[in-house]
């Protein structure tokens, strides 16, 4: 008899079902519903044992888990009438012992009938010791022992490990810690059920061209929710001479530097594992790779006015000199030594969160004091965080969600990680289309004239079609916006006919249009947080000392910005929160801060922002750590969306474990 053990699934619950009411009582049974919210669930696992005799397959076994941040709990295991005797709860046991160990568990817990002793000395002879009874647990007069097994340093393992995939597993001999080299007919067929693992597969395959065994093993690693180098997109990306010139300019510097004072104008650069033979060209070669991310390629250079990169391709060892493998193999033990994989987790996080900063900026969206506590309360949700920054694009993958805690704007960095992290399946804020638009107040004005909400008067200015008498019918202060203008900046105040001809035309020289905004005096403007189409937190932005604005960049003394009130939500006018929230669902159903003004009780809506200000001690002044939950929960929501999960759920008070 041959037994698989495998990931159950939705089609597969009638006949789980039916096990559970053949072995079990009916108080320990589990419900239809429940065991559908257990094969849905991403907190719980539903395992099964398929038994194969003479041709015909039949589910032996089933085992489901609970994972918590340090313990993994057996909630129900349970042999068919029909196999039971035939070590197959034992090889379902082990399996969960395995998924333990992988994932970084301290402990496994269950829970026996107090009164089953033959049960009970099972669990005991396969290292499971009481911990406490549970009186009346399944039913009156029916109690439980909880027992629990502690998981060793050595049964534990690093999170991620280190796999590679060569259609000739002998191609390659590597011995480095936490390092596996398998086939790739043994990783699509999950004959080592790596697809229970936590793994980073690095593809060594012969070929990428799609549909080929390269192309599955990167494919399958997605869906198994593998690290894959490269990645499918990765693969695409290779097909796409313009694309290849867009990812390179941000290191055109270093290119230009590289390969200065060559004297021909071809050059290729072959990288094996981040590395290079020629020393000048390491730092070249290792910025390569964090874009491409492919364990071997090479890179044509070209110059004519200067050096360009021609074409990038995947090298397969099938085709490499037989002389270079030493070499391949003294790159990739010197790659796997290092730390960068090697992080080893006591906790068992449920989801890997990004947040992209700028340790450089000197006015980031959110100050370090408020990125320590959403960090905090991330882990607290079973959410691990990670600060990264913009030479991490290439490692977006490697997250389940990615938090853009850096100034966005539609021409830098901050848009293309957030395209990517979308293409990429990851929950995103800021969204890309919420960049967009924001970053855009022709998108904004024209948003909110045609859905009615209230706003100053506004004129759009085009270039080369301002005439004379246009201006001097305009009623004068006015304001004037570059398009793409945030934070204050890219916003100046006219008072006469010559600073607005003057003004248009130094606007012009970035932007086709410029908008044109009445002046509105007031005290302070309204900032309302909104995140899932909810107010999230109000503040009172009051202008800069002697300015008319909240920053006033020009200001070289203390006095950049105006103070700050935060209030709670209750005391804030409905209106003002109605409008910010119908001008936000213009934007998207991501994180935002609309600002409005409030002129003798009517509310107009200023701007709607993406990437809004959270720092500590002003918007969390109210919400305190309660703010940070709501963004983590708001994460936890989108990335179960993205998994196709109808509902969070981790446990079921009303619920027995079944044994």
């Amino acid at each position: 008899m041959d037994l698989n053990i495998r990931r159950g699934n939705i089609t597969d619950l009638t006949r789980i079902l039916n096990i559970e009411r053949t072995v079990f009582p009916v108080f320990q049974q589990s419900s239809r519903r429940t065991l559908k919210l257990s094969l849905r669930s991403n907190f719980q696992q539903v395992w099964l044992a398929e038994c194969k005799n003479v041709g015909d397959t039949d589910i032996c076994g089933i085992l489901i888990l609970y994972a918590y941040k340090k313990t993994l709990r057996i909630y129900s295991i349970a042999t068919s009438q029909n196999y039971q005797g035939m070590g197959i709860g034992d090889a379902l046991l082990k399996h969960a012992e395995g998924i333990s160990g992988f994932s970084g568990f301290e402990r496994i817990s269950l829970e026996a009938d107090a009164g089953n002793k033959k049960l009970i000395n099972w669990y005991k002879k396969r290292g499971y010791e009481v911990a406490e009874l549970s009186q009346d647990y399944y039913a009156e007069g029916v109690d439980a022992y909880k027992m629990v097994k502690i998981i060793s340093a050595n049964t534990q393992q690093s999170r991620i490990k280190n796999v590679i995939v060569t259609d000739d597993r002998n191609s390659l001999s590597i011995e480095v810690d936490n390092l596996e080299i398998v086939s790739s007919k043994d990783y699509i067929t999950n004959k080592g059920l790596y697809s229970e693992k936590a793994l980073r597969i690095f593809n060594l395959c012969n070929s990428y061209r799609y549909q080929s065994k390269g192309y599955y093993v990167s494919l399958l690693a997605s869906a198994r929710e593998h690290r894959a180098i490269p990645n499918v997109t990765n693969i695409r990306d290779l097909q796409n001479i313009s694309l290849i010139k867009s990812l390179t300019e941000d290191i055109d510097g270093l290119i230009q530097s590289s390969f200065k004072g060559f004297d021909d104008n071809k050059l290729t650069l072959k990288i094996y594992f981040s590395k290079t033979l020629v020393d000048r060209y390491k730092l070249l070669a290792n910025s390569l790779y964090n874009i491409f991310q492919y364990p071997l390629f090479q890179v044509d250079f070209e110059r004519t006015h200067k050096w360009k990169v021609r074409k990038v391709r995947a090298l397969s060892l099938n085709k490499i000199d037989k002389s270079e493998i030493p070499l391949i193999q003294q790159m990739a033990i010197s790659y796997f030594k290092t730390k960068r994989y090697h992080r080893t987790k006591m906790k068992a996080y449920k989801y890997y969160l990004a947040i992209l900063t700028d340790p450089a900026d000197q006015h980031p969206p959110s100050n370090k004091k408020a990125l320590k506590k959403l960090r905090s309360v991330a882990e607290d949700m079973g959410v691990d965080t990670e600060f990264i920054t913009k030479d991490d694009f290439n490692r977006i993958s490697e997250f389940d969600a990615l938090f853009i805690r850096d100034t966005t704007n539609v021409n830098d960095y901050t848009y293309k990680f957030s395209r990517k992290a979308y293409a990429e399946g990851l929950a995103v804020i800021d969204d890309p289309w919420s960049i967009l638009r924001c970053s855009n107040k022709v998108f904004l004005h024209e948003s909110l004239k045609l859905n009615n909400i209230p706003a100053p008067a506004t004129k759009v200015f085009m270039k080369g079609l301002v005439t004379e008498e246009e201006l001097t019918s305009i009623s004068l202060p006015i304001i004037l916006k570059k398009p793409d203008s945030s934070f204050s900046m890219g916003v100046v105040k006219v008072k006469s006919i010559n600073e607005l001809e003057d003004s248009l035309n130094d606007m012009f020289k970035g932007s086709d249009l410029v908008i044109g905004q009445e002046f509105m005096i007031s005290q302070f403007d309204w900032r309302i947080g909104v995140l899932d189409h909810k107010a999230l937190f109000a503040c009172k932005y009051y202008m800069a000392k002697n300015h008319w604005q909240i920053y006033n960049w020009n200001s070289t003394s203390a006095d950049l910005e105006g103070n700050a009130d935060t209030l709670p939500l209750d005391q804030v006018p409905d209106n003002v929160i109605n409008t910010a929230l119908k001008a936000s669902k213009l934007m998207g159903d991501g994180l935002y801060g609309v600002d409005l003004k409030e002129v003798d009780g009517k509310v107009f809506v200023i701007e709607v922002n993406d990437n809004p200000n959270i720092d500590s001690g002003i918007e969390d002044k109210v919400l305190g750590e309660e703010l940070y939950r709501k963004i983590i929960n708001s994460f936890i929501k989108r990335i179960e969306v993205a998994r196709n999960i109808d509902r969070y759920v981790s446990y079921e008070p009303d619920s027995k474990p079944n044994y």
